[in-house]
């Protein structure tokens, strides 16, 4: 089929539980104590976490309305909702799956003609999301359209700190979580706009048993097992190629990338990631994102969680290019790249703290 337009990301917008959660305060809660500074293995200092009243549905619900306080766009532009969450908590720890939550965002936000759907991606929901959406818009069925997803996975962190004895256990990553809402809206481009130039996704199905998660058996919410390292081997090993190619696709070299926003897993692996695509590319990444200190990792909704914070804080110049590269069980490497436009003179410029 062939493709008759391009797409731009038009809004950004955020939703974050007011309560915080330190990485100390963490960690005294657990129930072994564990022989590691955690905050210095991972670089969090804090994240946050849901209070009564605040689920999956909540945050992508404040989320929606937030990148609609940004948009020039009304709800009943929208022609489809994508609701990306792996987390579908409604009305608590209460996990919803009919009718979709998208449906319900959709009803909240006032867009009763747009179509709507949920997908689950594991963490690359929402890019995985962004690239649904950029390809209806390509193929003409939609002129804009929202990606959604609200994130209330702070059960990982109280069931681990009940679970893990030592720094070998596969919950160890479960400490590392926060929870958060993220929406984004694209649209159309202009015929001169350069938008998204490329969504590349791959699934490397031999490693899906690296992560998984499920229902916790004897508390509300869920557990995770991660193999961390291993995952962080395969990304090293697996993801240059897919780097490679969506960058023949999207016409750019390494070196005219700007900004790289990776998953946000810990700030070591996302340093020792920096350095080997490094020498991969034989140029260093100009400027790296690692934005855990104050969120954690807040799964699908990582990379626009930190777009937002960087919109805010003035840090992107219009034509800059930018990469979203994320990891997540199953094993999926994904890659969107987009370049920067007016969307900066939407954000409030605060000076960084």
């Amino acid at each position: 089929m062939a493709e008759d337009f391009s797409s731009r990301i038009e809004s950004i917008g955020n939703a974050l539980p007011e309560k915080r959660l330190t990485t100390k305060d963490l960690m005294a809660s657990c129930r072994h104590k564990i022989s590691v500074d955690m905050e210095e293995l991972t670089g969090i200092h804090e994240r946050r976490v849901c209070s009564e009243g605040e689920d999956s549905l909540t945050l992508a619900k404040d989320a929606a309305l937030d990148c609609l306080k940004h948009s020039s766009h009304k709800p009943e532009d929208l022609g489809l909702i994508i609701n990306c969450s792996i987390s579908k908590f409604d009305k608590g720890l209460s996990h919803r799956y009919e009718p979709p939550l998208s449906l319900s965002i959709k009803d909240a936000i006032g867009a009763p003609s747009a179509m709507n759907f949920d997908i689950q991606n594991a963490c690359a929901g929402m890019l995985t999301g962004v690239s649904i959406l950029d390809l209806y818009i390509r193929l003409g069925i939609v002129t804009c359209g929202m990606v959604v997803s609200g994130e209330y996975i702070s059960s990982l962190n109280t069931n681990a700190a009940r679970n893990i004895r030592t720094i070998a256990s596969k919950q160890m990553a479960s400490l590392t979580v926060g929870d958060a809402g993220a929406a984004v809206i694209l649209e159309r481009a202009p015929n001169d706009a350069e938008g998204i130039s490329v969504s590349e996704f791959t699934t490397l199905s031999k490693h899906s048993d690296l992560c998984f998660g499920r229902p916790c058996k004897d508390a509300p919410g869920a557990t995770m097992e991660t193999e961390a390292r291993k995952i962080h081997r395969v990304a090293i090993a697996d993801s240059p190629p897919i780097l490679e190619k969506a960058l023949k696709h999207s016409g750019l070299t390494f070196d005219k990338i700007d900004y790289v926003i990776p998953h946000q897993t810990s700030e070591r692996s996302i340093k020792s990631g920096a350095r080997h695509m490094g020498e991969r590319f034989g140029v260093k990444p100009k400027n790296v994102v690692i934005n855990l200190h104050d969120f954690g990792n807040t799964a699908s909704t990582t990379h626009f969680v930190a777009l937002y914070k960087y919109l805010n804080e003035g840090r992107f110049k219009k034509g800059e290019n930018i990469m979203l590269i994320c990891f997540a069980s199953g094993l999926v490497v994904g890659v969107v790249i987009f370049t920067m436009d007016e969307l900066i003179d939407k954000y409030k410029k605060e000076a960084p703290k």
